[in-house]
């Protein structure tokens, strides 16, 4: 193999062209991008749900640790950034649902979940700002994901409805409007969101098995 001059050391080493010494750069960007976006979605999350969808998003880039052009790089408008800050948080709901269907007491796993939508929903600006349409058009930061969430909530209920806990006559979709009803009813009534552990409670009686 020949050796040009101009890529030998005047130890007699070879340098190394380029391309191989910079081989590794790209993947570090990609961790870099990713962290970005990671810590953006992070701070939105909080944001939003602190000061609803009205916060700035130099305040959320702020939040993040990075500069607002990074921001509008990886979300180009705030209705994208917060779409995927509502996907994210529906496929962690949809993971949390799953980890329950092998709970040892089907009832309880159901409504331990219903009480944790509703109450990290009523404590949360942005999502009843969503659920309500206000101010985003819900129906396109939702679609895709929330039939998994639909799923597999159905599936949570037939678990409860089949060990006696949950009353027969009652399907996922009613259910699933029986929360949004209620984040709802706590968006538009101020300081219902500090009562919401009663008003779960009377959702859960109200969705409980009764004995014939």
């Amino acid at each position: 193999m020949k050796i040009n001059p101009m890529n030998s050391h005047q130890d007699g080493s070879v340098a190394q062209p380029d391309s191989l010494v910079n081989a590794d750069r790209p993947k570090s960007l990609r961790v870099d991008a990713q962290r970005n976006r990671a810590r953006i979605l992070d701070a939105a999350h909080a944001v939003f749900a602190a000061e609803g969808l009205s916060v700035r998003i130099e305040e959320i880039a702020r939040h993040a640790g990075v500069g607002i052009g990074t921001v509008y790089r990886n979300f180009p408008t705030k209705e994208l950034l917060f779409e995927a800050v509502i996907h994210r948080y529906q496929q962690k709901l949809v993971e949390e649902a799953e980890s329950l269907l092998d709970f040892d007491d089907p009832g309880e796993a159901f409504f331990q979940y219903i009480s944790r939508v509703i109450e990290e929903g009523a404590a949360n600006k942005a999502l009843t700002a969503a659920v309500s349409g206000t101010e985003i058009d819900m129906k396109a930061v939702a679609t895709g994901i929330s039939d998994q969430l639909l799923d597999v909530l159905s599936k949570l209920l037939e678990c409860a409805q089949q060990s006696g806990s949950v009353r027969a006559d009652i399907g996922a979709e009613q259910v699933k409007a029986l929360i949004v009803g209620t984040l709802l009813a706590m968006e538009q009534s101020a300081g219902q969101a500090d009562r919401s552990v009663v008003i779960v409670s009377v959702i859960c009686d109200g969705l409980r098995a009764r004995p014939d």
